[in-house]
């Protein structure tokens, strides 16, 4: 068992400017001992690739309430299958409808957290898929 903690990217997607929630996370992930890197507001899914790359995460999340999720992450998948990612635990939060969960899990963002989502979920869910 290594000592390295895991390495979190978080995103906010396309022309999303509410950051607030993607704030809180990042922090509350912080505080639950993992490594965070915050890329900022609009995100390009060419940059949240390239950044997930070059930082070496294990978990690539985005935080989506503008709605624009489902084209952002068809756009995001092959890039970091390009990338070799393609194995990265991938989750989103936000204003996600029950209706796009089916389709997001299969681009591969087997965690899916609304808006009302507890910090301890993300966590919990994420330290039961990195190792």
């Amino acid at each position: 068992m290594s000592d390295r903690r895991i390495r979190v990217l978080v995103a906010k997607p396309g022309l999303d400017g509410h950051d607030q929630g993607a704030k809180i996370v990042v922090r509350g992930l912080i505080d639950a001992g993992f490594e965070v890197i915050y890329t900022g507001l609009r995100q390009t899914p060419i940059a949240v690739a390239n950044a997930a790359l070059e930082e070496g995460v294990d978990v690539i999340g985005l935080s989506s309430m503008a709605g624009s999720h489902l084209p952002f992450c068809r756009k995001l998948r092959p890039l970091l299958d390009e990338r070799g990612l393609g194995d990265k635990v991938c989750l989103i939060g936000g204003n996600i409808p029950a209706a796009d969960f089916d389709e997001l899990r299969a681009l591969g963002f087997t965690g899916i957290f609304p808006t009302s989502s507890k910090i301890a979920a993300i966590a919990d869910f994420i330290k039961e898929r990195v190792q």
